[in-house]
């Protein structure tokens, strides 16, 4: 796969200037922008089973999983279709003699870079506002996994869609990322990714003071309450630190469980897990497969003996000893406080840590006790807990009785802390890629 550098990128951003500035762009009405978003959700729909099979051959994601988030990224496409002839400017009072009115116009040029554990829904997530509010795009995916970008990019060519609006370009971050997030002629960053990553990236967006939404890591607390349906509950739990091979930044990776509960949740828990099966991603019966890369899969492995070191135990899982691939099994940590490293740091595995708890004050102040502030899931069959709970969690998304509904457009998406800086979906969108312009006219 060909890898850019800094003059691809000169090209890249040029060619995405010249289509924001062409009339071909910039003014066609808002119905014709809506008629091309649909196009290109209906050319991947077209062609889903090809970029599912992609999706699984470089990233090693369960097919059905993978398959799920094609069909996911198409409705993003058809939800911000009906956007351009919704993005309305304001009037405002004025003196006598006056005309005051204010426009929402496009920023310009936006840079999306994206993670390689979603690449075609990150990029349906960043392109499709983008393209709703009028501007163009630069997009750079992961380069472990760049095939979807690179097809999709191919797939533009069957809809109306000008030259030069969309741009894919592949490389690595120190180069290609470098010089995106750092040229002069990109208004707006888009990325999706690790916090220490997103962190570097805002310092180097202050050369030009670009507008950035950051999407970043998580460590996302799994709250059971003892009056919950405590079989819903745990098949909920597996799923949301086993989805993905738990490859997910909402990954509910520490499961806290009322100290009453604990013992018949444990057992249902165990149950759960025992039902992700491991092996061909291709095979319909398979529900994780392997970790992404061999430098992933060392990291993941390496916190059990993080784990151990520091006194916790590995109850559950663990990796394959003699088996061939990047295969880990469901995990499950115990015995562990919540100043732990695995308590604490994002693993990014099929890997999840259980603790007690005894009343409400305490596991708020637990599940709030990290970096990080991105999603919370709450099960209890108490309405007022769960408004409370939802009220007094630091996380941007807190799902009550369900491991986590991914909207396709319709809410907000994004964190609290170092999970984040602004939002992705959402009305939150037409703000983040459009700036206002105030106009005063003396009559």
């Amino acid at each position: 796969m060909a890898s850019g550098d800094a003059a691809d990128v000169d090209l890249a951003v040029a060619a995405a200037r010249r289509a924001f500035e062409s009339a071909e762009w910039s003014a066609i009405t808002p119905y014709q922008r809506s008629t091309m978003l649909l196009q290109i959700a209906d050319v991947l729909e077209a062609n889903a089973e090809e970029l599912a099979t992609l999706e699984t051959l470089e990233m090693g994601g369960a097919f059905g999983m993978t398959r799920w988030m094609v069909d996911h990224s198409v409705e993003v496409f058809r939800h911000y279709a009906g956007w351009p002839t919704k993005i309305y400017g304001q009037t405002a009072p004025a003196t006598p003699g006056q005309f005051s009115y204010v426009l929402r116009q496009p920023l310009g040029v936006v840079a999306a870079i994206t993670a390689w554990n979603g690449p075609l829904l990150q990029l349906s997530w960043k392109v499709a506002p983008a393209l709703a509010t009028g501007n163009t795009v630069v997009a750079k995916p992961s380069e472990q996994t760049s095939l979807t970008a690179l097809r999709f990019a191919d797939l533009l060519a069957r809809t109306d869609l000008p030259r030069g609006v969309v741009n894919i370009i592949t490389g690595t971050g120190p180069e290609v990322g470098e010089s995106l997030i750092r040229h002069p002629d990109v208004d707006k960053l888009s990325f999706t990714g690790s916090t220490a990553v997103g962190k570097h990236l805002l310092e180097a967006s202050s050369s030009n003071l670009k507008r950035v939404t950051l999407e970043l890591g998580g460590k996302s607390p799994t709250i059971v309450f003892a009056d919950a349906d405590l079989e819903a509950a745990a098949k909920g739990s597996a799923t949301a630190f086993l989805a993905g091979s738990g490859q997910s930044c909402v990954a509910g990776s520490r499961i806290f469980v009322e100290t009453s509960a604990r013992e018949e949740f444990s057992r249902l828990l165990a149950a759960e897990m025992a039902t992700y099966t491991t092996g061909d991603p291709f095979d319909p019966s398979t529900l994780m497969g392997p970790l992404a890369s061999r430098k992933h899969f060392d990291r993941v492995v390496s916190y059990f003996d993080v784990a151990r070191e520091a006194g916790a135990v590995v109850t559950q899982g663990g990796r394959w000893e003699g088996e061939d691939g990047l295969f880990v099994k469901p995990t499950l940590v115990e015995n562990v406080t919540n100043d732990m490293r695995v308590a604490q740091e994002e693993i990014f595995g099929p890997v999840a840590v259980l603790m007690p708890f005894e009343d409400i004050d305490e596991v708020v102040r637990l599940s709030n006790d990290t970096v990080y502030g991105l999603a919370a899931s709450v099960w209890t069959k108490d309405l007022t807990r769960a408004h409370t709970m939802a009220e007094r969690l630091e996380a941007g998304s807190v799902w009550i009785n369900n491991p986590g509904v991914m909207s396709a457009g319709t809410l907000p998406f994004g964190g609290f802390k170092q999970s984040g800086i602004g939002r992705e979906h959402g009305t939150d969108v037409i703000e983040a890629y459009t700036e206002t312009k105030t106009v005063i006219v003396t009559l």
